[in-house]
């Protein structure tokens, strides 16, 4: 009889745990933060009111600053979109990636992505484990959605959006149902300067102010003018999506992140390893407006911002991702000191430079000095103070200054104040006073470049031909399928494949997480950055 009670109480207290563990789960899930990402193409910092700047009014990014914390030091790997996003999703640097160059994967070029020098379409197989870390949003029952841009240097996998397109919202997720959505603008992007050069300028020309590293001519002003122009089309286009969020009852408690892919449009920004090249615009809103109208000066990279919203939502950061989650359940106790950055190439044009930078200072380590740092991308070539530069250059007409990004050779190594040479202007390298300094950054660049395995020592082409072998992507092997009394239970060769399902009419794959009842029909397959899909499994009951 005793024993009959004790299996009684006993199998009552497993029941009450695992009914309270039921509750802890489901009061997690309720709470989990809805999530939105703001970003603007091809922007640096020192444009917007935030950071000083009050040539233009951009009320709604004002706004959100208001009620968000302003980072001052917040920076992109590499300098331009490409590689840079393939970092934004993974948390990796594009150089241990195999996305360090601009741009691999190019699918909508038909007659390929670099002919004139043999370069394809390609994904790089990527290291193991290596994700998009919506995947793992997705998992714990987010919906995902992005657009319009993906561009993410490699082909992206269906497990990591529930949609991805132009018409992208939250508002199509189920009922209660947590969201991180991306909303991509690219009216501010670098195209913009030559597109929306005759349309209307919202601000004069005369009052733009000119880094000392252009000169003071009326094409240059325009141009600068444009882009703030462009920038008020780009916050009329972030107020709505605000509104949205408001309109909902969704703004207070969300978490919201504006910032910008890489830095400015102009030359010496976008593709440089200066500052005007790396450094972003980066508002983060957390819910109840914490910190509100605060500014943070810690070092935060492209890298972090993967492992930081899986540490916002709960999920500890994987550990293949290279970054730092800066807040959150897994924030780490130790921030980093330094960012890197890298420079590859850039559509057909190679030229690698690689790039350290603490909160005070920034090294430069060029590995073909003959070229100059302008080297002549001819999309950028559109630009018509890209022109200038050129035109004035070629005429000796150019200050010292101004001079110094088109100069060829270039310094193998230079060495910047950035708190007392915020434009990069002053190369440090050979001045007694600094060569501990330099010494110190040249060391921690080596052996950041060999513990990150730099895949930019190698040819690109010798990389191709590892991860395209007979010219074509490797290929996952078939699922393999184990049938139960009343499941299927389904197998990836490869172990750190992906394995997603759908329903024979839906559209939409879902992310494998548990056997599948045997009484459905659908279709299955393996997925992972660097390789074809397995073929599809079709299950009819």
């Amino acid at each position: 009889m005793k024993k009959h009670s004790a299996l009684v109480l006993l199998a009552l207290f497993l029941l009450n745990c695992s009914e309270k563990k039921k509750t802890i789960a489901n009061e997690k899930k309720q709470n989990l933060p809805n999530i939105v990402w703001l970003v603007a193409e091809d922007q640096s910092p020192e444009r917007f009111a935030m950071y000083g700047d009050s040539t233009i009014s951009l009320p709604n990014l004002e706004n959100l600053a208001q009620d968000g914390i302003t980072f001052t030091n917040a920076v992109a790997p590499v300098p331009v979109c490409a590689p840079a996003r393939s970092s934004i999703i993974t948390g990796m640097y594009p150089t241990t990636l195999g996305t360090h160059n601009m741009r691999t994967h190019a699918p909508w070029k038909q007659e390929g992505n670099e002919p004139t020098i043999r370069i394809p379409s390609y994904s790089p197989i990527v290291p193991p484990g290596t994700r998009m870390f919506t995947e793992y949003l997705r998992k714990q029952g987010y919906y995902t959605a992005n657009g319009p841009k993906e561009d993410y240097n490699f082909e992206k996998t269906d497990a990591a959006w529930d949609e991805s397109s132009n018409e992208r919202h939250w508002r199509k997720r189920k009922e209660g149902q947590p969201f991180f959505t991306v909303f991509n603008f690219s009216v501010c992007h670098e195209s913009g300067i030559w597109k929306k050069g005759d349309s209307t300028l919202f601000v004069s020309p005369e009052s733009v102010s000119v880094p000392p590293y252009f000169p003071d001519t009326e094409i240059v002003r325009h141009d600068i003018a444009v882009n703030y122009s462009n920038l008020r089309r780009m916050d009329d286009q972030v107020g709505e999506i605000i509104q949205d969020l408001k309109e909902d009852g969704l703004y207070e408690n969300s978490i919201i992140f504006f910032y910008g892919d890489h830095g400015g449009p102009f030359p010496r920004h976008k593709r440089a390893l200066y500052d005007t090249g790396l450094k972003v615009p980066l508002v983060i809103k957390f819910p109840k407006n914490r910190d509100a109208g605060s500014f943070d000066d810690r070092l935060i990279s492209f890298i972090d911002f993967a492992p930081t919203v899986l540490s916002l939502v709960g999920i500890e950061p994987p550990k293949v991702m290279q970054g730092t989650a800066q807040f959150g359940e897994f924030e780490a106790t130790e921030k980093p000191q330094y960012t890197f950055h890298s420079s590859d190439r850039f559509d057909e044009l190679y030229d690698r430079l690689r790039a350290v930078r603490s909160a005070r200072y920034k090294y430069i380590k060029s590995f073909n000095t003959e070229l100059p740092h302008a080297i002549p991308v001819s999309y950028r070539e559109q630009m018509p103070l890209m022109r200038e530069l050129n035109k004035l250059y070629s005429e000796g007409k150019l200050n010292e200054a101004q001079s110094l990004w088109l100069k060829a050779p270039k310094p193998e190594e230079e060495l910047y104040d950035l708190q007392n040479d915020p434009y990069e202007l002053n190369n440090l390298v050979g001045k007694a006073e600094f060569k501990d300094t330099l010494v110190h950054l040249r060391g921690v660049l080596e052996n950041w470049m060999k513990e990150t395995n730099d895949l930019g020592r190698y040819p690109e082409t010798d990389l191709i031909s590892k991860w395209l072998p007979d010219g074509e992507q490797l290929k996952l092997r078939p699922l393999e399928v184990e049938e139960r009394n009343d499941s299927i239970r389904l197998l990836a060769k490869k172990a750190d494949a992906t394995i997603v399902w759908k329903k024979n009419q839906d559209s939409i794959w879902n992310i494998y997480t548990s056997p599948l009842p045997k009484t459905l029909s659908f279709e299955a397959k393996a997925e992972r950055i660097g390789y074809r899909d397995s073929e599809i499994l079709e299950y009819n009951p």
